[in-house]
């Protein structure tokens, strides 16, 4: 168990592990606090959007939608990498999952089937939204599959976590089938194999992950003149 972290940490972390970072207005207050406690926080929790194009995506998981108001996660990681961090608190992402699922990720043990959904997830973990349709034949790129091995790494080095402690929906949430492309066995011996070593910033060989960098968005910004201004699509 542990105390969230703050929003200058957690940006500093993702920083630190080489993740690229777009900060949306207002993210550091835009919560879900008034509807219950964020903490003690236990792991992270991976999901797919089911939709597509990074703006649609960010606006959908910054606001929400009719009867599941935002913001939907902590981070929006989008298909070239970019974190857009769109929430800090509480946030709609995990809804009620299987309590032994949670005592196995604080045990850092091996997960059960998750058959009950007994336990608000939303307080006890981070949640990071992957742009994804979510039907099995939509592509994974590099970038972004490694950002999210990154942004994971960055919150359990931060909290002392293993990989254990990274999860997906499907794994806490009976009937959910996110994130579907990958295997979280897989995700999970990505990031340990990250935490042996101290955080790279640097990116892969291909420039995939193309190095850490964070820009705060202001009024009149655009999804592709701030892909200008970093460097990508």
């Amino acid at each position: 168990m542990a105390t969230p972290i703050s929003a200058d940490r957690l940006v500093a972390a993702l920083r630190a592990e080489g993740v690229r970072v777009v900060e949306r207005p207002g993210w550091r207050t835009h919560n879900r606090n008034h509807k219950g406690p964020f903490g003690p926080v236990n792991g992270v929790v991976i999901h797919h959007t089911v939709t597509s194009g990074t703006s649609n995506t960010v606006n959908i998981v910054e606001r929400g939608y009719a009867g599941l108001p935002g913001p939907l996660c902590h981070g929006m990681i989008a298909k070239d990498g970019t974190v857009h961090l769109v929430g800090h608190g509480r946030t709609n992402h995990a809804g009620r999952g299987d309590g032994d699922v949670l005592r196995a990720v604080i045990a850092e043990r091996a997960l059960p089937a998750a058959n009950e959904a007994d336990t608000d997830g939303n307080t006890h973990f981070y949640g990071f939204e992957c742009e994804n349709r979510g039907d099995g034949t939509d592509p994974w790129p590099r970038a972004q599959l490694e950002a999210i091995e990154r942004a994971a790494a960055a919150l359990c080095r931060a909290h002392g976590w293993s990989a254990a402690s990274v999860i997906g929906h499907k794994e806490w949430q009976p009937g959910k089938v996110d994130p579907k492309g990958f295997t979280m066995s897989w995700l999970r011996e990505r990031v340990a194999a990250r935490l042996k070593s101290k955080p790279s910033s640097g990116g892969s060989s291909s420039g995939s992950a193309g190095g850490s960098s964070t820009y705060v968005v202001k009024s009149g910004d655009t999804l592709s003149g701030i892909g200008r201004k970093l460097g990508v699509r």
